[in-house]
């Protein structure tokens, strides 16, 4: 049993396991016929083939309620999209793939690039980009949900509970983020949200002081879920970050534009797991190094539209006050492992912990000295005015792809 808490920032939508997935589905099916679902599943040619994507699959397969299924594909070639498409087929519903390395939206690119308009670099900021820009243009949906594609214990209860809050007519809410425990194979899983974000959110309100956009984002129990759900209007004036600070972009975009009684928060899967970036202690460039200095920059950066003033005094300071709340949770975070008999590596920890810790300072320098620096893709607001019919040329280069198939 769940408890019962809210925070008072944003709804905190439990599950107390008293309503079956039966009855989840069948009122999913109800709300269809007021607000059509569309579902986007950002992915790897190379997941077709894991563990994940086939389960997903499956299980997706056993939903009657989505209208739609969007499939945004990276790092195929020509043989490779053929044969995701024969792939995805097993969905056994109407589905969309985007070839986002195939010459017609290429060419998309091309002319996107020649106007400063271009996502700045591959990877899955862009690939959700063109997925929720091709959602829009095809303008049937009502609710949209998105979650990853390498997921090891998914099931269809995941994208029930995902749906439900923006799908119900009678709710309120114009987004929903996922959460859940992150407990897999004896161990506790999620170092860059447990020993990253957590508590450097603390120690920018410990310098910084207090103020909404922190209250904000500590309210919410998994902030870098890759699962969520929203209404197509929101869509437009979206602008989201194309590194690895997508998720933390995303809710200082829902921050920034919906009232917090427009959004929730929903636990959406007991157990939770998914494929592990390697900390990358010696390439900074990927993994979990990469993607804490990203998710450093978009705080910074948000701070600093909020009147923030940032110095290489003030980061040295967040950094210090950082090291020591993070190591503080460690001690946290072990005591909790222990009392429910799970291991837990404190040499490994405070290692993460110590390259986090640099990659705070880096992502400060980084900061200060690239003012210029333009993090965000551009809304398709922006988009569609300085290239009207983008929104069609990108829904017949992806229906014409198909065709071809």
């Amino acid at each position: 049993m769940g408890d019962a808490y809210q925070n008072g920032v944003v709804a905190t939508l439990h599950n107390f396991h008293t309503k079956p997935l039966e009855t989840l589905e069948a009122d999913l099916k109800l709300f269809s016929g007021y607000r059509p679902m569309e579902l986007i599943l950002p992915c790897l040619y190379s997941e077709l083939d894991g563990p994940a994507l086939p389960r997903i699959v499956r299980e997706i397969s056993e939903v009657d309620y989505i209208s739609h299924v969007v499939i945004g594909l990276d790092r195929a070639d020509k043989q490779q999209y053929r044969s995701a498409f024969s792939f995805f087929q097993n969905l056994k519903k109407p589905f969309s793939l985007l070839w986002n390395d195939g010459p017609r939206i290429q060419n998309i690119q091309s002319q996107l690039a020649e106007r400063d308009l271009a996502p700045n670099e591959p990877g899955k900021g862009r690939n959700v980009w063109y997925c929720i820009g091709f959602t829009n243009a095809r303008g049937k949906a009502e609710a949209v949900a998105l979650h990853d594609c390498d997921i090891l214990t998914y099931d269809r209860t995941l994208l029930a509970r995902l749906f439900y809050p923006i799908a119900n007519p009678n709710y309120q809410f114009e987004f929903c983020k996922g959460y859940y425990a992150r407990v897999a194979d004896g161990k506790m899983n999620g170092r860059v949200t447990r020993l990253l974000l957590t508590p450097l959110l603390m120690a920018m309100e410990s310098v910084l002081g207090r103020n909404d956009y922190l209250d904000f984002l500590k309210s919410f129990r998994y902030p870098l879920a890759g699962e969520f759900s929203f209404r197509r209007s929101l869509i437009p004036e979206l602008r989201i970050p194309s590194d690895w600070g997508l998720e933390v972009g995303i809710l200082s975009e829902m921050h920034r534009n919906q009232a917090s009684n427009r959004i929730c928060q929903v636990n959406i899967a007991e157990t939770y797991d998914h494929k592990h970036q390697p900390l990358s202690e010696e390439d900074r460039s990927s993994g979990l190094s990469r993607m804490s200095s990203d998710i450093s920059k978009v705080l910074i950066r948000k701070l600093a539209t909020k009147g923030y003033c940032f110095g290489h005094e003030t980061f040295r300071t967040i950094k210090a006050t950082y090291f020591r709340v993070a190591l503080d949770m460690v001690r946290i975070y072990q005591t909790d492992a222990e009392l429910n008999g799970l291991t837990y590596d404190i040499d490994a920890e405070e290692r993460a912990v110590e390259l986090f810790a640099e990659n705070i300072m880096r992502a400060g320098e980084e900061f200060y000295y690239s003012p210029m620096e333009t993090p965000f893709t551009p809304s398709w607001t922006r988009v569609l005015s300085a290239i009207p019919d983008i929104g069609y040329q990108l829904r017949r280069a992806v229906e014409a792809d198909n065709q071809e198939v």
